[in-house]
This record gives structure tokens, sequence and C-alpha cells, in this order.
């Protein structure tokens, strides 16, 4: 998991599609993530609760 984590932050740090302003910060976060062990269960966590709160709009628009 920490190779892919890392693999992400090289991604991220040459990325165009990413706003300079908020690059920091996702690697920030993803580089106290590659240190813990509960990594995977919080990112699992955030994209749950991102998608309870996008199915709507998604079912919406037809695409759920």
């Amino acid at each position: 998991m920490k190779q892919k984590i890392e693999e992400t932050i090289e991604h991220i740090e040459h990325s165009d599609q990413i706003s300079q302003e908020i690059k920091p910060a996702v690697i920030e976060k993803l580089k106290e993530w590659k240190e813990e062990e509960n990594a995977i269960n919080d990112v699992a966590v955030r994209l749950e609760q991102w998608w309870v709160e996008i199915e709507p709009i998604f079912a919406e628009l037809g695409w759920v």
C-alpha cells in the first residue's frame, strides 16, 4: 500500500489537472496516510461519505 501511495504522490506532483493551491494539502494528507496502518480504512470511509453526498446527484441525472 505504501508503494501505491508513493506512486499517487508522484502523479499528483506532476499533474496539471490538480490546482497548485490544493496540491500541498493533498500531498501532505497522503504522506500522513502512508505512515498510518489504518490508511486504507480511512480512505474507504472518506470515499463512502463522498458517495453518500454525491449519489443523489448522480441518481437525479440518471447515471445511477
